[in-house]
């Protein structure tokens, strides 16, 4: 299933705290974290400011649906330090944190299921976003 990926659109602080994770990495983790890197260079860089408040930004808690069932699941897209084992948060250097970083409400995208088959997850809601809170030092 090959769709075209969505445009992006990335706060230029969240895009300085993770170039800086990105640059303290070995070269072993920076080889498994090359699909954020890619999602970077092609996101759009606006001023946190500037963020539309329908746009996942790190620290977003975001509501996304199966598309082949009625299942859903909220997940809190957050830096490494952040993670949780409760299983309401998912790191930016995960393959599908990467994917979360700069939809839009509405958009789809494909999710590394459980068994390794992908699912098709799309963005139902973002439930809570820093910017629009207001928190642009978080």
């Amino acid at each position: 299933m090959n769709v075209s990926q969505p445009n992006i659109i990335v706060s230029e602080l969240d895009l300085h705290r993770l170039e800086h994770i990105l640059d303290g990495l070995t070269p072993v983790e920076a080889e498994r974290t090359s699909y954020l890197e890619a999602e970077l260079d092609r996101a759009d860089i606006v001023e946190p400011t500037a963020i539309p408040p329908n746009v996942v930004t790190m620290n977003s808690t975001v509501k996304f649906s199966v598309s082949s069932s009625d299942q859903t699941f909220c997940l809190t897209l957050v830096y490494p330090k952040d993670m949780t084992t409760d299983g309401k948060t998912i790191s930016i250097l995960a393959p599908a944190g990467s994917a979360m970083l700069g939809l839009v409400e509405g958009d789809e995208i494909d999710w590394p299921g459980r068994d390794g088959q992908t699912i098709r997850v799309h963005v139902d809601e973002i439930l809570y976003q820093p910017e629009r809170a207001g928190e642009y030092h978080r």
